[in-house]
């Protein structure tokens, strides 16, 4: 395999936010990785009633009494919408319930559907059409009902 193509997997790499990929071209195959960034823990002063609690499934948190933080469950791309140009899921100010979905997050070619965990109103679309996400990331900020 060629230096520059190996270099141009980098460039991608970097540009995508892998962590690793592994590549086979003509015959030779070639896995590259880089270490990421431990992760630093900043204290936080909060108010005893706006304590962080996570729910089982990672899937969002509460920040405040009021605001649940929908944060990705994977590392992928996020859709608003079902389709290029159709409507997207929801808006900021749209009314939701549980179970209603909220975007999509396009992980090795798997469309997974990222729903609604309680009733509320989005206050917040933290992301893009098209933005790759990490595991983790805020997506939507919604405001219970």
């Amino acid at each position: 395999m060629k230096e520059e193509n190996i270099r141009k997997y980098a460039e991608l790499m970097n540009e995508l936010g892998l962590s690793a990929l592994e590549i086979t071209e003509d015959g030779s195959k070639i896995r590259l990785e880089r270490e990421t960034a431990a992760a630093v823990t900043v204290p936080v002063m909060q108010a005893p009633a706006a304590a962080a609690v996570s729910n089982e499934t990672g899937a969002s948190s509460v920040l405040d009494a009021d605001i649940i933080t929908v944060t990705s469950p994977m590392v992928g791309v996020f859709y608003a919408a079902p389709t290029e140009n159709a409507e997207h899921f929801v808006s900021v100010g749209a009314r939701v319930k549980k179970g209603d979905t909220l975007c999509i997050i396009e992980a090795m070619k798997l469309m997974n559907e990222i729903t609604a965990e309680e009733d509320g109103v989005v206050s917040e679309i933290c992301v893009t059409n098209g933005q790759v996400v990490d595991f983790g990331c805020d997506l939507f900020k919604i405001k219970r009902l």
